[in-house]
């Protein structure tokens, strides 16, 4: 039976893969059940992304693994355990421009932009670009088959520090250099999805064992990083990688809120953006839908979470 009293037509739905660094920290978790809960999302599969530059939170080539582990815990908790494929991804990133790392996560990438389908496919990169740019270096022809969104890079013009580009430059420059249609979501736009712990503990904590899950990780999350100077602020979270989803469900007719621009590739120590006018156009957002993404996010989760009752 269906959660909603609505239908998405077919000619609307889209695949998307899900990339995502589920155990980085905790913003990831709500963009990957809200993808979840999406009808307008055919979700072929699910792939743990590193974040090995971490501060020592975790040990070296264990950040994957820890990914995968959320993975698999939180579609737990909304009853989809084996429901969706989930692979492993790159436990490290690349070593150059040239040379692919080997994963489930890679191969899955592939299958699936190979596979005959006349229906769009998105790639939702959450985290680091390691696994799409071994795609692209194992097998070119994915690039004209699939589009890519990608929640990472520092603000234009100039760009710079980012976490995200930080754990990959290397894929980073190996994606912006290919032909694969990308869609960029850079910092200062994804930090939009802000919101207060208030309102996560009156929206999300009572949607459920899977609500409570999500707050409580956050909030512990929070609590853990207590003292450090910076990040994060206290009483005050973003959501980052909403922009995924943010980005798929905007209506196509606007074109107001991003600018098409030849895509940079990126100093190898800065960071910044380097011009390199023979790369084809990307995507770069601007602004996002904020209210719109987020009440739907609470709207999905108190609907699912209804329907768990007696």
């Amino acid at each position: 039976m269906s959660l909603y009293d609505f239908k998405v037509p077919e000619s609307k739905r889209v695949r998307l893969i899900i990339h995502t660094d589920c155990k980085n920290e905790a913003d990831d978790q709500y963009a990957v059940i809200h993808q979840l809960l999406t009808p307008m999302l055919d979700v072929r599969g699910i792939i743990a992304g590193h974040f090995e530059k971490n501060n020592g939170r975790y040990p070296a080539g264990t950040s994957a693994q820890a990914s995968f582990d959320e993975i698999v815990k939180i579609t737990g908790l909304i009853g989809a355990a084996g429901r969706y494929p989930i692979r492993l991804g790159a436990s490290a990133a690349l070593r150059d421009e040239r040379t692919p790392v080997p994963a489930p996560g890679v191969e899955l990438i592939i299958s699936e932009a190979m596979r005959d389908d006349p229906r769009p496919l998105f790639i939702g990169m959450q985290g680091a670009i390691t696994d799409l740019a071994s795609a692209i270096l194992t097998e070119p022809r994915i690039c004209g088959r699939m589009t890519a969104i990608w929640i990472g890079g520092g603000d234009y013009p100039d760009g710079g520090e980012e976490f995200n580009l930080m754990q990959d430059i290397n894929a980073a420059n190996v994606v912006f250099s290919s032909s694969m249609p990308l869609w960029q979501v850079t910092r200062s736009v994804y930090k939009q999805f802000a919101l207060s712990l208030a309102e996560l503990q009156v929206k999300v904590k009572p949607c459920g064992k899977i609500g409570a899950y999500l707050f409580r990780q956050l909030v512990e999350l929070n609590d853990s990083f207590a003292d450090v100077p910076v990040w994060p602020h206290g009483e005050t979270w973003a959501l980052g990688d909403q922009g995924v989803i943010a980005a798929l469900m905007q209506e196509q007719q606007r074109t107001d809120n991003y600018t098409v621009l030849p895509a940079p590739n990126f100093d190898p120590v800065t960071m910044k953006y380097v011009r390199r006018q023979t790369n084809r156009d990307i995507r770069v957002y601007h602004s996002l839908d904020v209210r719109a993404t987020l009440e739907d996010l609470f709207a999905k989760l108190r609907i699912f979470s209804d329907s768990e009752q007696p």
